[in-house]
């Protein structure tokens, strides 16, 4: 019966955490049309510390969707557990991916494809294998659980990394590297999820008829996930205007994705009660997304030519011959021989002396 109750409870879950993700990947486009828009118009960009963006509608269309995704994101924390939420945010990147291409005309070649889809297979295998976390069913369970020693060390690991990011490796590196502005948002991510977390205990204590508004620790954790929103929101826009939209919605789902779990493993001890097969699933999972993010990001802008496939999956000798000569036409640096302009040079060299001789 417990089973069959908490199946309603996991579809509705599942359902919030994909319109979560179809929302905030759509957010992405609008951003950074209206950050585009802004730079064809010669404002103050928000990667040189403008807030310009403020005075564009599709920025605000863009944050008006992003508010929605969270919204929907925050309800199906409510329903389900961080480690089944927190992965089918690789959706967001497939929809981010996807539009770009269309929208922004950003280039998504068969390996950003291939990454996209193994993105989806490795979130569907963590959510298969998704560890179950501690009931907390309270805040005072909760309030225990932030008094943790591991969690309190985690928390101040995660500040203190966040205020040198911002102002040390920031000024120095956030213009050439998209590691530094992206490390900042899942960090601080990592804190936002634990506070939606408790945010979602207390609705449901206040609409079972539990005075939660005069606990302290609700008020605490709606300040603190206001501020934590506020720096993630700030920073992804540096990082959006200086990279690549494909290039870090990928990067941030992948480092975002890791914080959390480690939060949420030192938070609420769930890798305490997996077993083996669960914990080898949630690895490969996780690594199998990774390898997704790696062929989206690193290969992005090398094209993907017929002449690179195994000989055996070419159609016959004269599709193969064409082929070496498009490649030779395109300058295939695997095809060429070394050197050929002095090959060349060497060859008419020659006969202009045999010419000579023969004259």
């Amino acid at each position: 019966m417990e089973a069959a109750s908490g199946r309603p409870r996991f579809y509705v879950g599942l359902g919030l955490a994909l319109a979560s993700s179809a929302f905030i990947g759509g957010s992405f486009i609008l951003k950074k049309k209206g950050l585009l828009r802004l730079c064809r118009r010669g404002r103050a960009r928000a990667g040189q510390g403008g807030h310009a963006y403020l005075q564009e509608w599709l920025w605000w269309a863009g944050l008006l969707c992003m508010g929605v995704g969270e919204a929907a994101n925050f309800a199906a924390y409510a329903f389900a557990p961080a480690t089944l939420v927190t992965p089918l945010g690789a959706l967001s990147v497939l929809v981010s991916a996807v539009l770009s291409s269309t929208f922004l005309n950003e280039q998504l070649n068969v390996q950003g494809k291939i990454g996209c889809i193994l993105s989806v297979l490795g979130s569907t295998v963590m959510v298969i294998h998704a560890p179950q976390e501690e009931e907390v069913s309270s805040l005072e369970s909760m309030a225990e659980k932030l008094k943790d020693p591991g969690f309190i060390v985690f928390a101040a690991c995660v500040l203190v990394s966040s205020l040198l990011l911002i102002f040390v490796a920031g000024p120095r590196y956030g213009q050439s590297n998209v590691l530094v502005y992206v490390l900042v948002c899942s960090a601080i991510g990592s804190l936002s999820v634990s506070c939606v977390k408790g945010l979602g205990i207390a609705l449901k204590e206040l609409f079972s008829g539990k005075p939660v508004l005069k606990e302290p620790l609700g008020w605490v954790l709606l300040v603190c996930l206001v501020i934590c929103i506020s720096i993630q929101i700030n920073y992804l826009n540096k990082a959006l205007d200086i990279f690549n939209t494909s290039v870090v919605t990928p990067i941030y789902y992948v480092l975002f994705t890791t914080a959390v779990m480690m939060c949420s493993a030192i938070l609420f001890k769930e890798w305490q009660h997996m077993g083996l097969d669960n914990i080898i699933g949630t690895i490969s999972g996780f690594l199998t997304i990774v390898s997704g993010i790696f062929l989206l990001h690193a290969f992005r802008d090398m094209p993907f030519a017929p002449d690179l496939l195994p000989l055996f999956l070419q159609q016959g000798r004269a599709d193969l011959h064409v082929s070496w000569r498009s490649a030779d036409r395109h300058q295939s640096c695997q095809h060429q021989p070394l050197l050929p302009s002095e090959d060349k040079g060497s060859q008419s060299a020659e006969e202009e002396e045999e010419e000579g001789e023969s004259v």
